[in-house]
């Protein structure tokens, strides 16, 4: 069976790859492609929505999929764990599918993985993640999912942060992130840890929009055959 995949988002970075990726793939064919000017109605009988936009469109093309039963994979960066709860709710009452990823890349997944299981060990943690000069958003959202994560496997173990220090990053879930939008990066993010006569350093760090390509088709095939609200590439590839 042949999964049809609308683009929304499709003249950007990851739209591209995401076209390219969807004509090669045997078991993918285009449904339809959107850019600015589109009308969502165009996604009307995709089997699957693969949004790579801003988060103030990516908020009504979410909301467009789940109200019209259309599963929806979402790329798009600055969906916070508040905005994820409206989400869930809307998913389950529907009875539909959403997938939410901050980032495809098989390599980030394990790093943030790798981190999370580390900072049960450190009480001082921050990260530091660098993009391309073109990104809107900061911190990223694989940052804040990370810090989010990190924060939920400590529990009640307090870190020692930087709070009220402004040059020592913005905290979230109480850990300093550190953002820089620079020319000649592509993406590469760093959590350092550090305890008593030592720091760890989980790094990686990607060259091109290429890496993503295998968790975008293991995104788009998933959300063809599963109902709910999943988060994280993790929940997808796991």
């Amino acid at each position: 069976m042949t999964i049809k995949v609308a683009v929304v988002g499709a003249t950007g970075r990851m739209g591209k790859l995401a076209l390219d990726l969807i004509d090669s793939a045997q078991d993918l064919s285009l449904h339809a492609s959107l850019h600015s000017r589109s009308s969502l109605s165009e996604l009307q009988g995709a089997d699957v929505v693969f949004d790579v936009t801003k988060l103030e469109v990516s908020e009504q093309v979410v909301s467009y999929c789940i109200a019209n039963g259309l599963p929806v994979v979402v790329g798009t960066s600055g969906w916070s764990s508040a905005k994820l709860s409206q989400i869930e709710a809307a998913v389950t009452k529907a009875d539909s599918t959403a997938v939410i990823v901050p980032n495809f890349s098989i390599g980030s997944m394990l790093a943030t993985r790798f981190a999370v299981e580390a900072a049960k060990h450190f009480s001082s943690i921050e990260i530091v993640e660098a993009h391309h000069a073109n990104k809107v958003d900061s911190p990223s959202g694989t940052a804040i999912r990370t810090a989010e994560l990190i924060a939920e496997a400590r529990g009640e173990h307090p870190l020692i942060t930087g709070v009220g220090q402004a040059a020592r990053g913005e905290i979230v879930a109480g850990i300093p992130i550190h953002s820089i939008r620079m020319s000649g990066v592509s993406a590469k993010q760093e959590v350092i840890l550090g305890g008593e006569s030592e720091v760890l350093t989980i790094a990686h760090e990607v060259s091109s929009v290429v890496s993503y390509s295998a968790g975008i088709l293991a995104a788009i095939r998933f959300a063809a055959g599963n109902k709910g609200l999943f988060v994280g590439l993790d929940a997808v590839v796991a």
